[in-house]
């Protein structure tokens, strides 16, 4: 694939090269990282709506393809062209968003590839119709986090606001899942995580209780039951900068109204149905509730996750926050695994004895600890299994048993971390660090 070259880009690499000097290794990892999306992942066809592949995998996901364009936003705050670019992914990400609130991932083209052709999708633009609450969470956080860092407000144009509206819809309507939805997902012949039960229903959940119901998890893992906190979570906290987007920008009272409802329903059904009382660390929050009683403990690799709450921002309850982190890196969170080279979170998707890189790096991002830090940034210059890039996961005991070689979201957020350190900060929008 042909790229553009960034002088911007290139300045920014050389910047983090100076000041990462004497630690060759997290040098080197940076520079083949951060250069790996632009150059491999991302198309700028003529309608100026760039699109942007998940990596080995030709399709774009509303999830990966915001969080592999967040790094990039450090460079735009200077570069317009490359705010444009940005901006182009918003556009396009709110285009599918139009077709189908309900998918997750998208062809450039309405060209009809999809990842199995007996799902029961009936559009040729959808890749995988999997409904995931992150994947209507991702774009308006890339939409916002661009007009905060650079300015750019091309963003939002009449596809932004149809497109917030249906969010808003359809998180409304999955808050009686049972009871208001048409939407069902059906693949015969697999793994019961990558299809929903009772016909495409899914679990049974308790409607009208505030939080919104999610059919799969970010992980695209069918979700055990269908209230999903973490992305509950992330819904409260893109709902808010969508408040502010409608007061400042389209000057919607209706709309910010809208928003603001919706947050406050989803806020406190996280906190009357999302906090567990554990005999071994006090009250934690769940992964999944069903709001009938029935929860799940346990956290997955996958952003957003219980781990990444300080990362995205969530201003939940602190103590229970701390106890909720104590639990999930330990062996009482089922997929937390130890060995010889690694040791962090993995994740159903993956075989087991996989840590994934994306948990490991959020770890280190959420930590105050800074000797927690220093053993997370060793294990990834240790664990590239010679590559010079992050993985989906990899063993444990054996950093050359990996996943996916091409997995460009891992190697953003990666990126992300290091420009972090390196005092080059993404602007939110509270003053808050990641630390907890």
């Amino acid at each position: 694939m042909e790229h553009r070259k960034w002088e911007s880009v290139d300045n920014l690499i050389r910047e983090v090269k100076e000041k990462l000097q004497g630690r060759e290794k997290l040098s080197y990892l940076f520079e083949k990282c951060y250069a790996n999306a632009l150059h491999t992942t991302v198309r700028e066809p003529a309608d100026g709506g760039t699109y942007v592949i998940t990596g080995d995998i030709p399709a774009m996901w509303l999830r990966d393809s915001t969080a592999q364009m967040r790094p990039y936003l450090i460079p735009a705050k200077k570069d317009p062209a490359l705010a444009k670019l940005i901006a182009g992914v918003v556009r396009r990400q709110f285009f599918y968003i139009n077709i189908d609130p309900y998918a997750n991932a998208f062809n450039e083209t309405a060209n009809g590839a999809c990842w199995d052709k007996n799902d029961l999708q009936r559009n040729d633009w959808l890749w995988e119709r999997k409904y995931e609450v992150d994947s209507l969470c991702y774009p308006i956080q890339l939409a916002y986090l661009l007009w905060k860092n650079t300015g750019c407000t091309s963003q939002f144009n009449e596809d932004f606001q149809r497109g917030a509206d249906r969010i808003i819809q359809t998180f409304r309507r999955e808050q009686n899942h049972e009871k208001n939805s048409s939407y069902r997902f059906v693949r015969e012949n697999t793994y019961f995580t990558d299809t929903l039960s009772r016909e495409g229903k899914g679990a049974l959940v308790k409607g009208d209780i505030g939080l919104t119901w999610s059919g799969f998890r970010p992980s695209d893992d069918a979700c055990t039951y269908g209230y999903l906190i973490p992305s509950n979570m992330f819904a409260v906290i893109v709902l808010g900068y969508l408040e502010e987007i409608e007061k400042i920008v389209y000057h919607s009272e209706q709309m910010q109204t809208e928003a603001a409802c919706l947050r406050q329903q989803i806020e406190e059904g996280i906190g009357r149905y999302g906090i567990v009382e554990t005999e071994d660390y006090g009250k934690i929050y769940a992964y999944e509730v069903d709001g009938f009683g029935q929860y799940n403990l346990m956290d997955d690799a996958n952003i957003p996750s219980l781990l990444s709450l300080p990362y995205l921002g969530y201003r939940g309850d602190a103590e229970v926050i701390r106890n909720t982190r104590r639990f999930i890196l330990s062996e009482a969170n089922p997929y937390y695994y130890r060995g010889k080279f690694s040791c962090g979170i993995g994740s159903p998707h993956t075989p087991v004895r996989h840590v994934w890189q994306l948990a490991l790096i959020m770890q280190g991002m959420t930590s105050a600890d800074e000797r927690e830090r220093e053993d997370i940034l060793r294990m990834l210059s240790e664990t590239d299994a010679g590559t010079g890039l992050m993985h989906e996961s990899m063993h444990v005991d054996d950093p050359s048993r990996y996943m996916r070689e091409w997995f460009s979201w891992a190697n953003a957020l990666f990126c992300e971390w290091i420009l972090d350190i390196c005092g080059y900060k993404i602007v939110r929008q509270q003053s808050r660090g990641y630390n907890v």
